[in-house]
């Protein structure tokens, strides 16, 4: 009696994703997440840089003069010779666009400077008083945040006319309420720790305290927003001057020559597309870095 023959059969076996793949598959995308963001965070702090220094040395960027043009050569489109093409005028609208950052930045600045040194003032001596002069402080403020930005600056433009300067210092003080509360709310945060209690039981002044260990610590997320709210003066201080309360022509302010280009987007679409592309780019980087350095505070 002969055994039964049992068929063999070749069995594949199973793909097992390996245990390895899955324990780092995690950390390689945190990984290749966190390179991405770096680059973009360089990226940020080249755009900055190259508008600082353009409104540093212009000349070296756009030796022309912005002012003058060739009228022969009106509304060419971007070339070698013309990287954003010309104006109605024939002027060389890159070099307008260079020449116009002094403008732009510098109003910019003179908001952010307003904003912080008034908002800071105020937060500290809110957070640090207390009690009614606190009250009355934050009334102001909530008074001020109620009032739209736009409808704000326009007032304090018409009392005190047009210009890059007095559309700075209108972006500027619609901007101290952001930073008075913020600047109040790390004040109260930094005054319940306990090496403040600890300094004043050892026996420090309150200003002393103030200016040794609570003005210290709380300024790094006000250097956060006075980031952020350099881009937001940018695009506020163009707003101002396409609408016509800025800088007067000829002046090459970014928001003035969006609005001189406005009429021509059918046919020379540069002349706002362009401009437009430059504040939206410096404004978004501003962004990114204000971001980065909120995450730092965190």
């Amino acid at each position: 009696m002969t055994a039964p023959v049992i068929a063999e059969t070749s069995v594949e076996p199973e793909l097992v994703p390996s245990p390895v793949v899955h324990e780092h598959a995690p950390a390689l995308r945190r990984r290749r997440g966190l390179r991405g963001r770096a680059w973009g965070l360089y990226l940020a702090f080249a755009v900055v840089t190259l508008a600082v220094l353009w409104a540093v040395i212009p000349g070296v960027f756009a030796p022309g003069d912005p002012l003058t043009g060739i009228p022969a050569d009106k509304l060419l489109p971007p070339s070698a010779a013309h990287w954003f093409g010309t104006d109605t005028l024939g002027r060389d609208l890159f070099g307008r666009v260079v020449h116009g950052a002094v403008h732009s930045l510098s109003g910019a600045l003179i908001a952010v400077t307003v904003g912080l040194a008034l908002g800071t003032v105020l937060g500290l001596i809110g957070g640090a008083v207390g009690g009614v002069v606190d009250d009355v402080l934050m009334r102001v403020v909530d008074v001020l945040l109620a009032i739209p930005g736009l409808l704000l600056s326009l007032s304090v433009i018409i009392l005190l006319g047009f210009g890059t300067v007095n559309a700075a210092l209108a972006v500027g003080l619609g901007s101290v309420a952001a930073f008075a509360r913020l600047m109040r709310a790390e004040v109260a945060r930094v005054r319940r720790t306990e090496y403040v209690e600890a300094a004043f039981g050892s026996g420090a002044t309150f200003f002393a305290v103030l200016r040794r260990h609570v003005l210290p610590n709380s300024l790094t997320p006000i250097v956060a927003l006075a980031a952020l709210q350099f881009g937001t003066a940018i695009l506020a201080i163009s707003t101002l001057g396409f609408l016509g309360y800025g800088a007067p022509p000829p002046t090459p302010e970014w928001g003035l020559l969006i609005a001189e280009g406005r009429n021509y987007v059918g046919t020379a679409w540069w002349l706002t597309a362009l401009p437009g592309l430059v504040v939206v780019a410096v404004v978004l980087s501003a962004n990114r870095i204000s971001h980065r350095i909120g995450r730092g505070t965190r």
